[in-house]
Parts: C-alpha cells; sequence; structure tokens
C-alpha cells in the first residue's frame, strides 16, 4: 500500500512557488481577496464579539494583526477568528464540498506574519493547502450524508499543509502535521443553520496551524494515519468504503486547474445560488404578486437538498440553509445580499408566508465538476389563475467555475463587504494588493484596518 500520509508530507517538502501551474495563479489571488472581503462583512456578527472575549482576548500572547486590524494576538487564535468569520455568513469561496479559502487565508495570513513569509510562500501555501484537500476528498465524498460538515473534515489537514510550507518543514515533519491534524477533524452537520457552522472554518484554521508547529517542535503521529484501516479516512466513511489504496496524485498532477474555486455572489449556502438566479431571470421584467403563487417545485440534486434543511427559517442562519427562502427572496425581495439574509427580512409575514409553497424535488444525478450538485437545477413555478413558468434548465451562475466573476464583478463584491470597515480609497487600495498577493515582500505589506475592534 502506499504511505498516503507521508507521501502528502514528502509533496509538502518539496512544493515551490515555481512549480505552480500559471493559470492557477490569478484565481487564488482572487481567492484571498475574497476571503479579507468576507471577513469585512461578517466582521460585526455576533460569532466575532463572541470568539474574541471567551478565546482570543484571554490568551493575551500578541504575534498577528486579527482579521488585518491594529490588535495582535495569537497566531493561532487569529486563524480561529479569521476563519469562523469568513465563514459566519456563508458568503466565501465553496469547491469540493466546503470553503477551502475560508479556512486557508486566515491560517496563511496569520502564520505568515509570524514567518516573515513572502507573499509568494503565502500563495503556494494555500495550493498546497488545496491540493491536499482534493487529495482526500477524492477518497472520501459522502461527508454531509454520513452527518459531518467537510469543511470542517478536510479543513484541519488542508491548513496543516498550507502551514507545514510556510514553516519549511521537512518531509518527516509535514507527514507528522498532517497526522496530528486528522485527530483535529470533525465537525456535524446538524449544526448547520447556526453560529457553530462558521466555527468550525475558525476550528479547522486554528487547528492546521497549531499541528504544524508542534510537528515543528517535535511531536508526533502515526506515518500512516490517514489511510490506515482505523484512521481518518475510515473515521469518516461511516460506514462506507473508502479509497485508501489507490496512489496519491500530489506532486504527479494539479487538482486546480480542473476542480477550480467558486465564488459566491450571495451570502447563502451555494446550492441555492442556481435557483434564486433561474427564478430572477424566469420573472425578468414582469412583476408576479406573491399571494398569485400557488406552488413552486425546485428540482435539484438530492445532495443538495440534504443540504437545505430549513422549510421554514426563522433566522439569518437557517436561511443560509434554506431552499425555500431562496425562491421568496427571488420572488418577493429580487435581490439576495448581505442586508437580505438578515433576521427580520427572514421574518418578515409575506416571506414566512411564501415558504410552504415552495418544494424541492430531489434528482439522483451528479455533475463531475463536483457531484455534490446536480448538472443542472430547474424552478417550475404554477400561478392561482393556472398559468405555469418554467426556468428550464439553469447550469451555472456568475461565479461557478464555468463562468468565473470578472475584476469588476470581484471588485463590486469587495466594496460592498467593506463598506462598514473601508473607506472607499482604502478599499481600493486593498484589493489592489491582494490581487497582486505573490508579489508582496510579507503579509505586513497588507494596510491595517483601523476602525475595527477599537474596544
Amino acid at each position: 500500500m502506499n504511505s498516503l500520509t507521508a507521501h502528502a508530507g514528502q509533496f509538502l517538502a518539496d512544493v515551490s512557488y515555481e512549480q505552480l501551474p500559471a493559470e492557477v495563479l490569478p484565481t487564488v489571488r482572487d481567492a484571498f481577496t475574497d476571503t479579507i472581503g468576507v471577513i469585512m462583512a461578517g466582521i460585526d456578527q455576533p460569532i466575532s464579539d463572541i470568539l474574541r472575549k471567551t478565546i482570543v482576548e484571554p490568551a493575551g500572547r500578541q504575534e498577528s494583526r486579527a482579521c488585518l486590524s491594529t490588535h495582535l494576538v495569537a497566531a493561532p487564535d487569529a486563524a480561529l477568528l479569521g476563519g469562523a468569520v469568513a465563514h459566519c455568513l456563508d458568503y466565501g469561496v465553496q469547491t469540493m464540498s466546503g470553503h477551502p479559502a475560508g479556512v486557508l487565508v486566515p491560517a496563511i495570513l496569520a502564520e505568515a506574519e509570524v514567518m516573515g513569509s513572502t507573499g509568494k510562500e503565502m500563495l503556494t501555501a494555500f495550493v498546497a493547502g488545496y491540493e491536499v484537500w482534493c487529495e482526500l476528498w477524492r477518497r472520501n465524498q459522502n461527508y454531509h450524508s454520513a452527518g459531518w460538515h467537510p469543511t470542517a473534515v478536510l479543513g484541519p489537514l488542508a491548513s496543516a499543509a498550507a502551514c507545514s510550507v510556510l514553516h519549511r518543514l521537512s518531509a518527516q515533519q509535514a507527514t507528522m502535521a498532517l497526522a496530528i491534524a486528522a485527530s483535529h477533524a470533525g465537525g456535524l452537520f446538524s449544526n448547520f443553520g447556526s453560529m457553530t457552522k462558521g466555527y468550525h472554518s475558525g476550528m479547522a484554521s486554528r487547528n492546521g496551524l497549531v499541528a504544524a508547529r508542534l510537528a515543528a517542535a517535535g511531536m508526533t503521529g502515526s506515518v500512516d494515519a490517514l489511510e490506515n484501516v482505523q484512521g481518518y479516512l475510515t473515521a469518516f466513511s461511516s460506514g462506507g468504503a473508502p479509497d485508501r489504496e489507490s496512489p496519491p496524485k500530489l506532486g504527479k498532477e494539479w487538482y486546480l486547474p480542473k476542480h477550480k474555486l467558486q465564488f459566491k455572489m450571495h451570502p447563502t449556502c451555494f446550492f441555492e445560488h442556481r435557483s434564486f438566479e433561474g427564478t430572477v431571470k424566469m420573472l425578468e421584467g414582469r412583476r408576479i404578486d406573491p399571494n398569485d403563487v400557488e406552488s413552486v417545485e425546485v428540482e435539484m440534486g438530492r445532495g443538495q437538498v440534504t443540504c437545505l434543511v430549513h422549510e421554514r427559517p426563522q433566522n439569518m442562519f437557517q436561511a443560509q440553509f434554506s431552499g425555500q427562502f431562496a425562491i421568496a427572496a427571488a420572488v418577493i425581495l429580487g435581490k439576495l445580499g448581505v442586508a437580505e439574509t438578515a433576521d427580520d427580512v427572514v421574518l418578515r409575514p409575506d416571506m414566512q408566508a411564501f415558504y410552504p409553497k415552495v418544494k424541492l424535488k430531489a434528482v439522483d444525478e451528479f455533475d463531475p465538476r463536483d457531484p455534490v450538485f446536480s448538472p443542472t437545477e430547474s424552478v417550475t413555478m404554477k400561478l392561482r389563475n393556472g398559468e405555469v413558468l418554467k426556468s428550464g434548465p439553469i447550469a451555472t451562475v456568475p461565479g461557478y467555475a464555468s463562468a468565473p466573476l470578472t475584476t469588476d464583478e470581484l471588485w463590486g463584491k469587495f466594496v460592498e463587504c467593506t463598506d462598514k470597515t473601508h473607506s472607499k480609497t482604502q478599499a481600493r487600495e486593498l484589493f489592489d494588493l491582494l490581487q497582486k498577493v505573490d508579489s508582496l515582500d510579507s503579509a505586513q505589506a497588507l494596510p491595517s484596518c483601523t476602525s475595527i475592534f477599537k474596544d
């Protein structure tokens, strides 16, 4: 049997910026940019204050800027806070069943400030972490249905991989970092629709960083912690049959050019986006009174339906995982931004009255780009006068792998996300620097935000 764990450790010791496929560099720069934007958008959410007061502030150690503020905290806690805030609005990069950028970017920025890493090293660390994420993901893809949150299962190892690169760990040390991180993995799907889902991302970011530090200090783990019959892959298969045998692809072929990052234009689970966009387009140029709608059927992949569990959402977090909310937003609001997911909007009587009209129909079809999706979705709306409206097949939306955001579209999202934390001039400066992150001498070249964490 090939030792997957040791092979991954060797890959992390060997990887360099010069080896990276040139085609992936722009999208990784976009991932840094987008993640910092959504962190600023979520900076005033309750989870930010909760984590600061219970974990981050009491630690007292001053190493890294918390969310690029002027406030210094321990690097693991900067990763925890950044990762949790990055995911609290469910607005960040999504792919391979989870949210890798919200885990990787906070850990990389936090530890890069301690290590004095260059922009090239930060970008290399991101790609390395993502490649490890994909190597593990392809071996066991049934996380949601087994009760796991993939970001919390894959994230600690991806973060450990990235931080191993920043620490320039040897192959043996990097192998140990992955083994240690494997024992940190795990987060429950049942916590979707609550603050804890965002906390999963923060813990994954933090725990991977800690695993790399522990390995650097000499802590050991099993050299086959991932592929052992009683190891990581088996533990998270929940009775399935994970691939523990196939040869690792790390260092032999790159995942990122094929399994591309996907960027969100709406702060909800990505599984809501195609039906929302399709409904808006279907109703374009026509004003429908929601009272005139008799029923709506949304056809989508079974894996998507499994995640959209809140049929009658009562708050922002539940709305993030509600296909009913997405359709109600399309019909009643016509848009779906941060303001539209606020609790008072979710609870509006007209929204609440509309939710029961929407049914999700699961289909067993799988998109090769990301099998948790169906290849297409469709929306069928029946009006009380007997008219039937059909969206037709909805295959993609802006930000999807096959329809990447333009720089102008990314800037539009970024400036909206930073509206409360940065002036437009400050936002543009930060955006432009993040768009060339691999040219920076260090993470310290990114300007501090003086308007947050003043207390």
